[in-house]
């Protein structure tokens, strides 16, 4: 088991941990961590991992494990990992991973001001997208406003987490159609934008949306009779 400690601090930027295991492809798994592996359309996280000797490996990735609970490290090629118990230290690419949580978030908002059913999506650091189930495409410049006057208005963002039996008693709550949120744990973690959006979601996420800046819709497309795919970007980038 890996204490996702990201679950309940995303802005943690370090911390140490011990190796517990490393697989045959050389994945490193440890007690706990601070790095988001892949999964819900958000990419692994990338940083630095030092060793009690002084040395640093590159990890380039992260992605789950064969359990539920278990996260993987996974080093830069030809980087030979530490042994099973020794300590080290874990380095996030934190701008990369504010960027992250910042488009999570901000895509969040997107699935509030078009409230259909989300059919996929993508998280970048730097562009990020929604496909949604409906038949008109938006005009991008209306949808860019009401995003971004949610993000002005500074809404706090907070998790909280519900049984598995009262995640099935309240389908509503899951806007996406073609990824189920995870259950089989026993809780289910929620994602509450104030005032503007409840779901499930394990993904890591700023606390104001103040903190997202300003974005644009930079295309609507097309992707079926029934499907619309809406891409976002950060203004500044």
């Amino acid at each position: 088991m890996t204490e996702a400690l990201f679950r309940d601090d995303a802005y943690l930027k370090t911390c140490e941990a011990i190796v517990t295991a490393v697989n045959e492809r050389g994945g490193i798994v440890l007690d706990r961590t601070i790095f988001y592996p892949t999964g819900g359309g958000q990419p692994g996280d990338s940083g630095e991992m030092r060793t009690a000797g002084g040395r640093t490996l590159r990890i380039v990735t992260t992605v789950k494990g064969e359990t539920a609970d278990e996260i993987v490290h996974v080093p830069a090629e030809g980087e030979a990992p530490p042994a099973v118990g020794e300590t080290v230290t874990l380095t996030l690419d934190w701008d990369r991973r504010y960027a992250h949580m910042r488009m999570h978030t901000c895509l969040h908002l997107l699935s509030a001001v078009l409230p259909f059913p989300v059919t996929g999506g993508n998280v970048g650091a730097e562009k990020s997208r929604l496909d949604f189930d409906m038949e008109e495409s938006p005009d991008k410049d209306d949808v860019t406003e009401k995003l971004n006057a949610l993000i002005a208005e500074d809404h706090p963002v907070s998790f909280d987490w519900i049984t598995d039996e009262e995640l099935a008693a309240r389908p509503d709550l899951v806007k996406t159609m073609s990824v189920k949120p995870p259950s089989g744990a026993g809780r289910v973690r929620l994602i509450r934008v104030e005032d503007c959006d409840l779901q499930p979601c394990g993904g890591t996420h700023v606390t104001r949306t103040s903190e997202i800046g300003r974005v644009a819709v930079t295309k609507i497309e097309k992707k079926g009779r029934m499907n619309r795919r809406v891409a976002i970007q950060f203004a500044d980038g």
